[in-house]
């Protein structure tokens, strides 16, 4: 009848979802087919047995596990020691993110600010610099940036031609270089959910912490980051989970020393002679670490909107 409104909690909301419902159907099928199919395989090939050409027998076994967390000598005789070779390369991967995140942050923080606080137009070309380089693949923009800071490179060229330097700066095969790739490779991440946070922010209450005599730290402590927080918690969770995982940068621009676990997750995937199940059960290990780090900060954004 003419007047009434919709019930939100009536019948009106059962017919939405029974409309809503079919539509996500394709949606459902893409993430079960190429996420949840994929992580459920890798699970099932981490607990397999290596086969000696290569591929796995299905014999299933905790040997990955074992092999990742425990020393057992090269005939598995001996009394098992912990195995830190691996242990040290998860280690130096979360250092290694943790500090990507971290640069990321210090530079994607005030890039975020300055292109929020700029006039509507300037703030399309601004963002649409930011995402240039997204335009070319991964792979060619690290090789670009090896080809930069290599010993005969136009960095270290440069640097030489102005006496800066004498000799060339060593940077690739150090964890410098690799530093570099993982900055440069996921900066947009950073800088794109701070913007959008900077940008609903409300400026007006600056004007009032300032009317208010409160410096300029004093404001950005107590009023602009409590209230941009979602998108620097969103940027840097973005920026460590790939960086944890990444294998072209280590690669391409770092040496032995700087080994991660993506790599070592790579390299057992490779050729005729590689370890499936115990680069699935490395896999399964990042991507449990991942899942922890992400519940402990569910858990306290629950906890924090509850106060």
């Amino acid at each position: 009848m003419a007047g009434m409104t919709p019930n939100p909690n009536g019948n009106n909301g059962t017919g939405y979802r029974s409309i809503v419902g079919p539509l996500l159907i394709p949606t459902w099928a893409v993430i079960g087919i190429f996420l949840v199919l994929p992580v459920l395989l890798m699970a099932v090939y981490s607990f397999l047995t290596k086969e000696f050409r290569g591929g796995v027998v299905w014999d299933f076994t905790l040997a990955a596990y074992d092999q990742f967390f425990l020393n057992r000598g090269l005939f598995g005789d001996e009394p098992p020691t912990i195995e830190w070779t691996y242990i040290t390369i998860f280690w130096r991967s979360i250092w290694q993110a943790a500090v990507a995140t971290l640069i990321c942050l210090i530079v994607g923080f005030p890039t975020a600010w300055f292109i929020a606080t700029r006039p509507p137009k300037a703030r399309a070309i601004w963002l649409f610099l930011v995402t240039i380089p997204y335009w070319v693949n991964l792979l060619i923009r690290t090789v670009s940036l090896k080809f930069l800071i290599r010993d005969n490179g136009p960095l270290n060229e440069s640097l030489m031609s102005i006496g800066l330097i004498t000799d060339p700066l060593p940077l690739v095969n150090t964890n410098l270089a690799v530093q570099l790739g993982l900055f440069y490779s996921y900066l947009p991440f950073m800088v794109l959910p701070i913007y959008a946070a900077v940008e609903r922010y409300n400026f007006a209450l600056s004007e009032a912490a300032a009317d208010l005599y409160a410096s300029r730290w004093t404001t950005l402590r107590e009023i602009v980051l409590p209230v941009v927080k979602p998108g620097i918690v969103a940027g840097c969770i973005l920026v460590f989970v790939p960086s944890l995982g990444a294998f072209l940068a280590p690669d391409l621009l770092g040496g032995a020393k700087t080994f991660m676990i993506g790599s070592l997750i790579d390299e057992q995937f490779r050729g005729s002679q590689g370890n499936w199940p115990f680069g699935a059960a490395a896999a399964m290990i990042l991507m449990t670490l991942v899942l922890i780090v992400l519940m402990i900060y569910a858990r306290a954004q629950t906890k924090g909107e509850a106060r």
